[in-house]
């Protein structure tokens, strides 16, 4: 089992950045393909970006792409996610989760992750 600490979050105006680090507890970080999540008031958690193992393939959602970057330094146990030109609909708790098992190492997944963080709160002010 992993155990995942987000940090990172906080207020900003619209069009600044924020970086979003999660830290891992397992030196085994490297066998987990990692994802950020976000979930808005009274909306469903839906994927902002993956990872893979390597940190060779990325995925990110559509309202996203070319904002955010995600990323992972394996030797430190901790992924990130740059996020620049953010709007106040980028607003809402952003949680990364892990995904552990037998894949390929350039493996990148949008659903089925095992752990979760305690999620921290990012807000766009407009």
């Amino acid at each position: 089992q992993v155990q995942l600490v987000e940090s990172g979050g906080g207020l900003v105006q619209a069009g600044g950045s924020l970086r979003l680090s999660c830290a891992a507890s397992k030196r085994t970080f490297s066998y987990y393909a990692m994802g950020w999540f976000r979930q808005a008031p009274g909306k469903e958690r839906d994927l902002v970006a993956a990872i893979s193992r390597s940190g060779g393939r990325t995925y990110y959602a559509d309202s996203v792409k070319g904002r955010f970057t995600i990323s992972r330094d394996n030797a430190k146990n901790t992924a990130f996610l740059q996020m620049n030109s953010l709007k106040p609909e980028d607003t809402a708790v952003y949680y990364c989760a892990a995904k552990g098992g037998g894949y390929p190492s350039d493996s990148y997944f949008t659903t089925g992750y095992d752990y979760w963080g305690q999620g921290t709160q990012v807000t766009v002010s407009s």
